[in-house]
């Protein structure tokens, strides 16, 4: 390697070495990136302001693209809309090669052709993300290139798994202003207000604290239906709120549960339930235990509860996604494969653990929270208001 490679190597803001090692393994010659979050992360946090709450514009539609050869960083390209111009100028885009020369996906596809035709006969089998390539850009990529297409989902996944520590920096920060926003609406929750009331309130905390408000599914009384309504508060209800905020592009997806006035007995112990076997499973959870561990000791938590029969527990990973890598079961609420179940987990990895109880009579109760794996065992970003949060009498 010269000395050239090596400083863009120093400048990516990502583990190359370890994409050629994941890329080698899978037998790719090169990956064409599509998807939002991905792209996020190979250029180390960037992510163009205007498409952020949309991708689509004109005829077609907002495809950001990343090449990246193996074993070549120096050749890594970005193609970027004609607007992300402005970024470019800033120095914002961290990438060996940026073009901003495209409104929508054939275009965007178009030049990332024209460069891998220019990397030369070696690029026999390419990466692509089927679920994040418009099917228009794919038939461009096959009539236009003789290399063969294979899906590099996983090998993205994978350098993924491991969060550095600005990431996990990123996932604290996220944990902790949800839930610091679901403790200032618990507190102005009142009889008369509706769902719909409590959700608008939940997204001006979310913003207040510069999280981008994804969404929040909520159940209040009796009910186990969690979309946000009309249904209106009475003074006893109880209150289950889990959001997703966004911080920098990291997720903070946590549950708590309120109630508009005080609980009682029933009440306690119910979510105590809930608890005891949340830190059943928080007990799996240290480097070097299996993955597939943490689901063990959950449902077997589970199976001794009294209300085992209404409980419905999980725990997966979480980051730029939900759902991402570790992957811990293959019988989740999200189908895929459980790679991690019988691997050892790492200090890095972030996992979302969630119980939750349909009451027949109560209601929904919920507690879901975010665990980092560290090399001493865990750590729980955004750790507190996780009994009765009481709001206030009117």
């Amino acid at each position: 390697m010269n000395v050239a490679d090596r400083k863009i190597l120093a400048r990516a803001p990502f583990d190359t070495e370890k994409l050629d090692r994941l890329m080698q393994e899978a037998g790719l010659d090169a990956v064409v990136v599509t998807s939002r979050h991905n792209i996020q992360y190979l250029l180390g946090g960037y992510r163009f302001f205007f498409f952020d709450a949309m991708e689509a514009i004109g005829v077609s539609r907002y495809l950001p693209v990343y090449v990246y050869q193996r074993e070549r960083p120096e050749n890594a390209l970005y193609i970027g809309n004609r607007m992300e111009g402005f970024e470019k100028e800033l120095g914002h885009i961290r990438a060996p090669a940026v073009k901003t020369a495209s409104w929508g996906s054939t275009d965007a596809i178009s030049l990332a052709i024209d460069h891998i035709k220019a990397l030369g006969v070696g690029v026999k089998r390419l990466g692509i993300e089927p679920s994040f390539l418009p099917s228009d850009a794919k038939d461009l990529l096959s009539k236009e290139l003789g290399a063969s297409l294979a899906d590099a989902q996983f090998v993205l996944e994978r350098l993924r798994a491991v969060k550095t520590a600005a990431e996990l920096d990123l996932v604290r920060q996220a944990s902790e202003r949800v839930v610091d926003a679901m403790m200032a609406t618990f507190d102005i929750c009142a009889p008369g207000m509706s769902k719909h009331d409590i959700v608008d309130r939940l997204r001006r905390e979310e913003h207040e604290r510069d999280l981008v408000f994804e969404y929040c599914l909520i159940a209040a009384g009796n009910s186990h239906n969690r979309a946000p309504s009309d249904q209106r508060l009475k003074h006893g209800d109880i209150i289950s709120l889990d959001s997703g905020g966004n911080y920098k592009g990291y997720i903070g997806d946590l549950s708590r549960m309120g109630v508009v006035g005080e609980p009682d007995a029933e009440l306690q112990d119910l979510l105590h339930e809930i608890e005891e076997i949340q830190q059943a499973a928080r007990g799996a959870i240290r480097s070097g235990a299996r993955g597939g561990d943490i689901i063990i000791a959950g449902e077997e938590a589970v199976r001794r509860a009294p209300h085992g029969n209404v409980l419905d527990y999980t725990a997966h990973g979480i980051g730029l996604i939900s759902h991402e890598a570790p992957r811990l079961t293959g019988h989740g609420p999200v189908p895929y494969a459980p790679y991690d179940a019988d691997r050892p987990l790492q200090p890095g990895m972030v996992i979302s653990i969630e119980t939750a109880m349909l009451h027949p009579a109560r209601g929904y109760i919920k507690l879901e929270d975010t665990l980092i794996v560290t090399d001493e065992g865990w750590e729980a970003p955004g750790d507190i208001a996780r009994g009765w949060n009481m709001a206030r009498k009117t």
